[in-house]
């Protein structure tokens, strides 16, 4: 299935305690429709003392966040904006609701 959103895309969460930030999509969770966004949802991770790294510490990362909260943002006018799917060209493409390709997903 196609996905409205993919690796690279800068995209708006539209719900949670980072709403209405942008940031670009590191990596796709398929398995459990969820991204992880560049500076977005970032929690602490507490690592154990490893014979690397003696003294243990805390880093923080970005943790997934669900497709659903999160609205890819249209290229111009920095918006976000609902994709629908456009077949015409001979290849199917990623088009924003208001006309702009947003990259080529499947060339025929």
């Amino acid at each position: 299935m196609a996905r409205h959103i993919k690796q690279g895309d800068t995209v708006m969460v539209i719900a949670g305690a980072d709403k209405g930030r942008t940031g670009k999509v590191l990596r796709l969770v398929t398995k459990t429709d969820r991204v992880v966004i560049e500076g977005i949802n970032r929690v602490w991770k507490h690592v154990k003392p490893t014979q690397r790294n003696p003294r243990g510490s805390r880093i923080q990362k970005e943790a997934p966040i669900h497709l659903s909260n999160v609205m890819p943002v249209e290229p111009g006018s920095g918006k976000p904006t609902r994709v629908r799917f456009s077949t015409a060209g001979g290849g199917k493409k990623r088009v924003s609701t208001r006309g702009t390709e947003l990259g080529t997903i499947v060339k025929a």
